[in-house]
């Protein structure tokens, strides 16, 4: 197996980084807190410092992320050569630090926003911030629709954004072996399609999009079943936008409309007396966590794949959506037991 040193030391890093992760049996741990200083003691027992309460909840903010980025640059570092798909895992912190400063820059901010350290997997220059064109001078976003020199179109360059994300995974899934994609394949279809229906439920609720108007942010993407891949069958390809554009012909507002739909169970449930709405918010929380569930199902299925390292990380950026949830629900004079029910984290 190439470079099976390494995928060695890649296991036994990230079996130890999990272990000591709040997911799975751990979570339970986060129960119980009532303030940012006591998250703070308990999170971080050797960081402690004695902020106020707006300066600790962005301290505290920055100190999740970048632990996150440097335990999975630790395990990604472990290969000679990191394969590709592994890298653009790691960059989806780059990609969304790009969205942050097209908003920064679409309400006239002058200040740049925080930036995430991914160290040498850097490619945006960030330090020509406001200038977009500079920026994104010679990388893979430098033609990317939606920027143009007269005119930004931040909303359509948000969605291309995603959509280049996730054509670029589809691509690097599939310079793998079939024993290296097998599981993270099942995972990125699901997620694709998934985030797709995320679009559709917020560009309908938040920006009231028509259902045509919709369509153009979707990300029409196709891939192959696992099945198919792995037997190397000619069929079809599936569609990951369809289960989307279902939605679309669903009223926001009548239940009865999504009885069978795919994804159905991530629906927010309905109340007595009170008249159904469906919650973007609640279909993306439940979302999370049914991609973090499959993540953790298979994290140890295959020690020695490149999926394993895909899982992993997937699992510790779940953990760094938990954190971050529950420091805000503090921020917000909540306690931590009230964030993780609101979550329906168990």
């Amino acid at each position: 197996m190439l470079d099976a040193g390494g995928r060695a030391y890649a296991y036994s890093k990230a079996c130890g980084i999990i272990g000591k992760s709040f997911v799975g049996k751990r979570i339970p741990a986060l129960y119980g807190l009532h303030t940012l200083s006591e998250f703070s003691r308990f999170v971080f027992p050797h960081e402690n410092l004695n902020l106020p309460g707006r300066e600790l909840l962005a301290d505290l903010e920055r100190r999740i992320i970048a632990r996150t980025i440097r335990q999975i640059v630790s395990v990604i570092n472990s290969y000679q050569k990191p394969p590709e798909l592994l890298i653009l895992l790691l960059r989806s912190y780059e990609y969304s630090d790009l969205k942050s400063c097209l908003h920064y820059i679409d309400a006239g901010k002058k200040e740049q926003p925080v930036l995430c350290d991914i160290g040498d997997y850097k490619t945006i220059h960030f330090e020509a911030y406001p200038d977009i064109a500079a920026m994104l001078a010679a990388t893979e976003f430098e033609n990317i629709p939606g920027k143009t020199e007269q005119k930004i179109n931040f909303s359509l360059l948000e969605s291309e954004i995603d959509k280049l994300y996730y054509r670029r995974l589809k691509e690097t899934l599939f310079s793998l072996s079939s024993d290296d994609r097998e599981i993270s394949q099942r995972i990125i279809a699901e997620e694709i399609a998934i985030r797709n229906c995320i679009w559709a439920f917020r560009l309908r609720t938040y920006f009231h999009k028509t259902a045509e108007e919709t369509k153009d942010f979707l990300m029409d993407i196709t891939m192959k079943s696992v099945r198919d891949t792995l037997m190397d069958s000619p069929r079809r390809e599936i569609s990951l936008v369809s289960d989307a554009l279902k939605s679309l012909d669903f009223h926001l507002d009548i239940r009865s409309h999504w009885t069978d739909w795919k994804w159905e169970k991530l629906l927010n449930p309905e109340q007595p007396g009170v008249h159904w709405y469906a919650d973007p918010k609640y279909f993306q929380n439940a979302a999370s966590k049914y991609l973090y569930r499959l993540a953790m199902r298979y994290f140890r299925l295959m020690p020695m794949s490149v999926s394993m390292v895909f899982c992993f990380v997937k699992v510790k950026q779940y953990e760094e959506d938990l954190l971050t949830s529950i420091i805000e629900g503090l921020g917000l004079g909540m306690s931590s037991n009230d964030v993780l029910d609101l979550l329906g984290v168990s």
